[in-house]
């Protein structure tokens, strides 16, 4: 493969996941495709910034959204500065680019009261499925994991002395959030049911589909979205919305941003800042209702 290098450099010096390689990959694979087309080139580390500068051009020509532009030209900018380290290129073709402007997308969470009406559909389900499914719902929402997370969790990251979770985030980066009592109950019930599964082949896997192997990502967001399309009229409803209720209702009960940066497993404080928005807006309108001089 032509891009070896450059995928080795993603995997074990980046650290990044299966998932964002394979899209680094396809980004600079379509990129070395136009090129080759529209201008003729056999390698894109001899392009300069008027090629790419064409390819942004035909994207957005083609209706492409501008986030999702400037996603293929961040792959596109990563690939040339790993280019540059190694000395396979002097100049960095987009050392001066700009990235395209974007409309903030204002993410809506869950109420309280929706998550609750979910919680309540589960009722008395006791069998694995349904088991698996309620405790997938409580682990985003008490701690605000992401979705890979989730899904990379094994039984041994439990640790019920502790009422703590080990979790594997970006980056192989890991951390310990806290697990409430309810959540434990709910993994021990699920832990039982999944234990009497036949031919479990992920033995090591927390979360499992009824055929025994590890869940993945489409299988939680199809429960996810399931679950919430019955709570909620909200468009959005998928597992990175249950992990922004999670921020969105701490921040609102007063909870320390910088203690919900670390449940987050965020690095730096301006990705958590991001779900102060909704706590601002109750702030406000707390401040509006409850103000003596605004009679």
């Amino acid at each position: 493969m032509i891009f070896q290098p450059f995928v080795e450099y993603l995997q074990l010096e980046k650290k990044y996941s299966p998932h964002t390689v394979t899209a680094y990959l396809k980004d600079i694979e379509d990129f070395q495709a136009f090129a080759s087309a529209e201008f003729q080139y056999a390698e894109i580390v001899d392009v300069n910034y008027s090629v790419v500068r064409s390819w942004i051009v035909s994207l957005v020509d083609s209706g492409i959204s501008n986030r999702t532009v400037n996603r293929k030209i961040s792959s596109l900018k990563t690939y040339y500065k790993f280019l540059l380290k190694t000395g396979q290129i002097e100049i960095n073709p987009l050392a001066k680019h700009k990235a395209l402007k974007t409309s903030k997308k204002i993410q809506v969470p869950f109420s309280e009261k929706e998550i609750g009406n979910v919680m309540e559909m589960f009722g008395e389900e006791n069998d694995f499925e349904g088991l698996r499914n309620r405790l997938i719902v409580e682990l985003f929402y008490s701690t605000g994991i992401r979705r890979a997370e989730l899904i990379n969790i094994k039984v041994t990251d439990v640790y019920f002395a502790q009422k703590t979770l080990k979790v594997l985030g970006k980056r192989n980066k890991e951390r310990i959030v806290p697990l409430l009592p309810t959540v434990l109950q709910s993994i021990n019930d699920y832990l039982q049911q999944r234990n009497d599964l036949e031919n479990i082949k992920d033995t090591d896997a927390l979360f499992l589909t009824q055929k025994g192997v590890k869940i993945y990502e489409t299988l939680v967001y199809r429960i996810i979205n399931s679950y919430f399309s019955k709570a909620s009229e909200k468009v959005k409803k998928s597992p990175h919305i249950l992990r922004h209720s999670f921020a969105t209702h701490l921040l609102n009960e007063g909870a320390d941003i910088n203690s919900v940066k670390e449940l987050l497993g965020h690095s730096s404080l301006a990705s958590t800042q991001v779900y102060t928005q909704n706590s601002i807006a109750k702030l406000k309108e707390v401040y509006k209702n409850s103000h003596p001089r605004n009679g």
